[in-house]
């Protein structure tokens, strides 16, 4: 299915590539990250809210960013890496580090949260690269 030069099945699958990668990036960073954060112990019983919140804003950066391929033209491998790649330097990472300067949080937090995003990116773009329309 494609609509408005989006291919949903390519969306729908970096979305869940997408979170998988969060899943993995955070079950190995997840004590330096709560550890840059001030947390003392692991959350327990915690709210399923981050994670609906995480596949939502998933698919949306996934929609987005297939877009922006679709206007670039973007739509093979290397294409869809340079776009995440630009994508997270020009929005996400910028973002991040004035979040986190004025927040006066620990630079560990931009590289942790940082490199997260870019891995989650570079896995959508290319997924939505190599599929295309």
């Amino acid at each position: 299915m494609i609509f408005t030069g989006i291919n949903i099945w390519a969306v729908l699958v970096a979305t869940a590539a997408g979170f998988a990668t969060g899943g993995i990036w955070y079950g190995v960073l997840g004590k330096p990250w709560m550890k840059a954060h001030g947390f003392t112990a692991p959350m327990k019983n915690a709210s399923p809210l981050p994670y609906i919140v995480a596949v939502l804003a998933d698919f949306v950066m996934a929609v987005f960013l297939s877009g922006l391929m679709w206007h670039l033209n973007a739509f093979t491998l290397r294409g869809g890496l340079i776009s995440g790649a630009h994508a997270w330097f020009g929005f996400v990472i910028t973002t991040l580090a004035v979040n986190n300067a004025f927040g006066m949080r620990s630079p560990k937090l931009i590289l942790i949260d940082g490199g997260h995003w870019l891995a989650v990116l570079l896995v959508m773009g290319a997924i939505i690269g190599v599929w295309g329309l």
